[in-house]
């Protein structure tokens, strides 16, 4: 794992990936405020009547063009889901790859940037497995090929020489075991990044996981005496727990009171300005299963 790390960070061979750029960019923000957006929007293909991808499409496309993120991380994307944001997104790049082959079959953990505000120094792709430079790995007791998409980019904006290295993923929805062992390898990819590269990181994902479990703890809390490399945007923002805080809605509006398994995690040179997680419904139905949520952003 460790060679795999520093190989990708010292910007000579990554893992095969896909990057296609869409249109040109707009002018840039006027202030160094980044906003971070994490979305899972229901794999297309799913059979869900009423909420069917294309009853829905539109709604999720006008969901993120409303926030209009700097750095946007999908999860359950299928390449034509993939490639129909990206229309409506032109002034961003993408950055994806299929977890069942690397290429175009199967989910994606899609990363959007915007083109006028990054440069892309590297990019690449590791599967949640034992063997995470394998397309389509699996260990521990996931029940399908789990993966991360990361991406280290140059903010224009930023008087920070660090790059930012942004990693977004989906945790396996029925193994606890490789949840866990997902969160450790997230953990490591970030300490090792942080380290090899004097990046200031961000990870966004549905990890399948509630505040309290066994995987936010790998990910979030102390182990062994040594602090995490990345903090809970969301629960830093909102310290006080509350009613209402579940991100994964069943495309019902009032659908709030389940975990929070939907975050946003930011090493510590980030300030973060604001964290929500986004109940944007119509006639009672969301735009997908999951509420996005969002983090702003400053170092």
């Amino acid at each position: 794992m460790r060679a795999v790390l520093l190989c990708a960070l010292s910007l000579i061979l990554g893992l095969s990936t896909v990057t296609v750029l869409f249109g040109a960019g707009p002018e840039t923000k006027p202030n160094a405020d980044l906003t971070v957006m994490s979305f899972n929007i229901r794999y297309g293909a799913a059979n869900d009547g009423e909420n069917h991808w294309n009853k829905r499409k539109e709604f999720v496309a006008e969901t993120i063009q409303e926030v209009s993120p700097d750095l946007l991380g999908l999860q359950e994307c299928l390449p034509f889901q993939r490639d129909f944001i990206a229309k409506h997104m032109p002034d961003y790049a993408v950055h994806a790859a299929g977890r069942e082959d690397g290429k175009e079959q199967g989910e994606m953990c899609a990363i959007f940037y915007r083109k006028d505000r990054f440069e892309l120094l590297d990019s690449g792709h590791f599967w949640l497995s034992e063997s995470p430079d394998v397309a389509g790995s699996k260990s521990w007791d996931s029940s399908l090929p789990r993966m991360a998409s990361w991406v280290l980019l140059k903010d224009k904006k930023s008087e920070s020489e660090k790059p930012i290295m942004y990693t977004n993923t989906h945790f396996d929805h029925r193994g606890e075991e490789a949840r866990i062992e997902s969160a450790k390898m997230i953990r490591e990819t970030i300490l090792n990044g942080i380290g090899y590269k004097k990046c200031d990181a961000i990870v966004t994902g549905d990890f399948n996981a509630g505040e309290g479990s066994n995987p936010y703890e790998a990910m979030f809390a102390e182990v062994d005496g040594e602090k995490s490399p990345v903090v809970d945007t969301y629960r830093a923002f909102v310290p006080e727990k509350k009613d209402g805080e579940g991100t994964f809605s069943g495309f019902k509006a009032n659908g709030t009171q389940g975990a929070r398994i939907d975050w946003i995690g930011v090493s510590a040179a980030w300030k973060i300005e604001d964290a929500q997680i986004l109940h944007n419904s119509r006639d009672g139905r969301t735009p997908s299963d999951h509420f996005p949520i969002t983090a702003k952003l400053t170092r």
